[in-house]
């Protein structure tokens, strides 16, 4: 009794326009379909931009491997606690664990009708035991897009990125310049490039990122789940393109 108790008392708590937007969404959400999604792309491709807007029309929940092991372990739960033993030694989290995790969170409410998946699966093994866990949900992957863009345009979009340090107002040399090149705007100051943002530590991530992933990209073409977008165009019109996309 007094664990409902606690709970009626935080409703009470709650402000009356905050219950009445999320009575809205639910029924908002109720008919839309369910969906179960994953976002691959390298640095730089966008995937980042798309994810909260596909996750806002369609009631998903976005789930980040990280994000749901610094949960599990706050939360103390028996899965949490086995991940923390493992960090606390240094070892890598195993994919059963993974697995099991986003199992756990795919049962909270905001899970109800679907996920965006970004960031996992990064193996063709993490991928099987995605699947083997969704099996026994009776579910499956509807769809997995591929941001799909050229190393050459992710170069040119990542290196020419300057950053005002104090501010994080970013600029950049083709598609968003400063009034005088290498100062701030508003302020005057000298404006920085973040350490990552060089073509030689580009390269080795894009590298990295395509020997690792390719192998996921072929499983899941060969299972018929795989759409590449074409992610080198303005970001307005990606969008389109993966409503597009997840709507059918």
């Amino acid at each position: 009794m007094a664990k409902s108790s606690t709970a009626s008392v935080d409703m009470e708590d709650i402000q009356t326009v905050d219950l009445m937007s999320e009575l809205l969404r639910r029924m908002k959400c109720a008919s839309k379909p369910d969906k179960r999604l994953v976002f691959i792309g390298p640095p730089g491709s966008g995937k980042g931009t798309q994810s909260p807007v596909i996750k806002d029309e369609f009631c998903l929940c976005h789930l980040s491997t990280g994000d749901m092991l610094r949960a599990a372990v706050a939360a103390k739960s028996p899965l949490g606690v086995k991940a923390k033993e493992a960090m606390d030694k240094g070892e890598l989290v195993s994919d059963d664990l993974v697995v099991g995790i986003m199992d756990e969170a795919m049962n909270r409410p905001k899970c109800q009708k679907g996920f965006i998946l970004d960031g996992f699966p990064r193996t063709v093994t993490q991928a099987e035991k995605l699947d083997e866990m969704l099996n026994r949900r009776g579910a499956q992957i509807d769809k997995v897009l591929n941001f799909a863009i050229d190393d050459s345009v992710l170069e040119e979009r990542i290196t020419g990125r300057w950053i005002h340090p104090s501010s994080g107002r970013s600029y950049h040399t083709k598609f968003a310049p400063p009034k005088v090149p290498g100062v701030d705007d508003v302020t005057g100051e000298p404006l920085i490039q973040r350490k990552d943002d060089n073509a030689d530590v580009l390269r080795s991530r894009l590298d990295a990122f395509h020997k690792q992933t390719q192998p996921v990209i072929d499983y899941y073409a060969k299972k018929g789940s795989l759409v590449n977008i074409p992610a080198e165009k303005a970001p307005e019109e990606v969008t389109k393109e993966v409503k597009k996309v997840v709507s059918t």
